[in-house]
């Protein structure tokens, strides 16, 4: 190991904190590798990545065949703008429309982007289709719910830290309790046009709704001629041991929105994906985005899709989730509260008693293991899908330490 006085992670920490904006607030690590589940920092110490970009590293760090389709785009061609039509668009498109059994696919950058997108195209569905009066359309959403940070977003967010300070906020959308289905239909009326949840809420500490809540948000929707939106940016493309979280509970949304993932961790890659009917009420000059389907994320994005479209990554994060909520399950009353989640996603609640979660991350960090804690004292752990089930048994053994010296 390099001495103290060799470290280089203390510098490029004071470089960070001196020319950057405080818009997060990091753990003192200085990342410089990563392969697989594995990263290393600038001083050449290594921790097993158990937050996995936030999902956006399900295929893990530099995977392979990734890396080549990247390497192989970025020799020929990197952008068009949609001004034009590049080679690699069509195939994207179709890979991911027919992994998510739908019509038409939208692609954009980021998650928020694809957010954006969902609500403008369900709004114009709704005066188009729908008939709701212009101007009056309205759209359900849950208590703590994470969307992304626009202006928008944010207006019907409900954490303080997202939204104080950022309005006037954007009218337009009613909030219900999660997971309660009777606030849900209370709710929904004439100028409803879209429900969008998360079905499993991340950011909120990965919330699992009730069994059959999904389910009944679907029929709901059905009833009232209101289109279900899903947002799978954190919960989809293999997390929870399906290709959607939404599976679990045989439900198909009108609206798929995805993010994160599809760029492999290589590239922004964002999407929405939807039946005909609902994606096809936007006309040409309505929306767009200058890198939105690029050749570069198209051919990185294309390789996402083959990659799930084996099914190996669903049913890895299966099986290993299941070997990872039995680990966390056995240190409940042993410093840990509760936990949730499925597949490779847990939020775990600890003991605020022993310390928050803010500082069981930073102690998990001395020991190897990269974590994100969550509003107080629950921590996430989202490994790559390629953490094998030693890996997860070395990361349960360093959390039952941590609680262990603070007991």
């Amino acid at each position: 190991m390099t001495s103290v006085d060799m470290l280089r992670t203390p510098a490029a920490l004071a470089d960070a904190e001196r020319w950057t904006a405080h818009n997060y607030h990091p753990l003192p690590v200085v990342i410089a590798d990563g392969d697989g589940a594995w990263v290393t920092d600038v001083d050449g110490r290594r921790y097993l990545d158990c937050l996995a970009g936030y999902s956006a590293l399900n295929f893990g760090h530099r995977h392979p065949r990734l890396i080549e389709a990247a390497h192989a785009q970025l020799d020929r061609i990197t952008l068009t703008s949609r001004a034009f039509v590049h080679d690699q668009f069509a195939d994207f498109c179709r890979g991911l429309a027919e992994l998510c059994g739908t019509d038409l696919v939208l692609p954009m950058n980021t998650g928020a982007e694809a957010v954006e997108t969902a609500i403008k195209v369900a709004r114009k569905w709704g005066y188009r289709v729908k008939g709701v009066p212009d101007g009056r359309a309205t759209i359900v959403v849950a208590e703590n719910n994470f969307h992304g940070r626009t202006t928008t977003i944010v207006s019907f967010s409900t954490d303080p830290d997202a939204r104080d300070d950022f309005g006037p906020y954007t009218p337009g959308f009613v909030t219900v309790p999660y997971g309660d289905l009777d606030a849900l239909a209370a709710a929904v009326d004439d100028t409803t046009v879209a429900v969008l949840l998360e079905p499993i809420q991340g950011e909120a500490g990965v919330l699992v709704p009730p069994a059959g809540y999904l389910a009944g948000v679907r029929r709901l929707c059905d009833e009232r001629n209101t289109l279900f939106i899903a947002d799978e940016i954190q919960s989809g493309l293999g997390r929870t041991g399906r290709t959607f979280a939404v599976e679990h509970e045989g439900v198909v949304p009108d609206m798929y929105v995805l993010g994160k993932a599809l760029g492999g961790g290589i590239v922004p890659v964002s999407a929405v994906a939807a039946r005909r009917e609902v994606l096809g009420v936007l006309k040409p000059g309505e929306h767009g985005s200058t890198f939105g389907g690029n050749p570069l994320a198209c051919a990185v994005g294309t390789e996402v899709v083959k990659l799930l479209a084996t099914g190996e990554f669903q049913r890895r994060s299966a099986a290993l989730g299941a070997h990872l909520h039995a680990g966390l399950g056995a240190l409940v009353g042993q410093g840990v509260v509760a936990v949730r989640g499925r597949g490779l996603w847990a939020g775990v609640d600890i003991d605020p008693a022993l310390m928050t979660g803010r500082q069981a991350c930073e102690r998990l960090a001395e020991r190897g293991v990269l974590a994100k804690d969550t509003h107080g004292s629950t921590i996430r752990l989202a490994p790559p899908l390629v953490v094998t089930e030693g890996d997860l048994d070395w990361a349960l053994e360093q959390l039952a330490a941590v609680l262990r010296e603070a007991r």
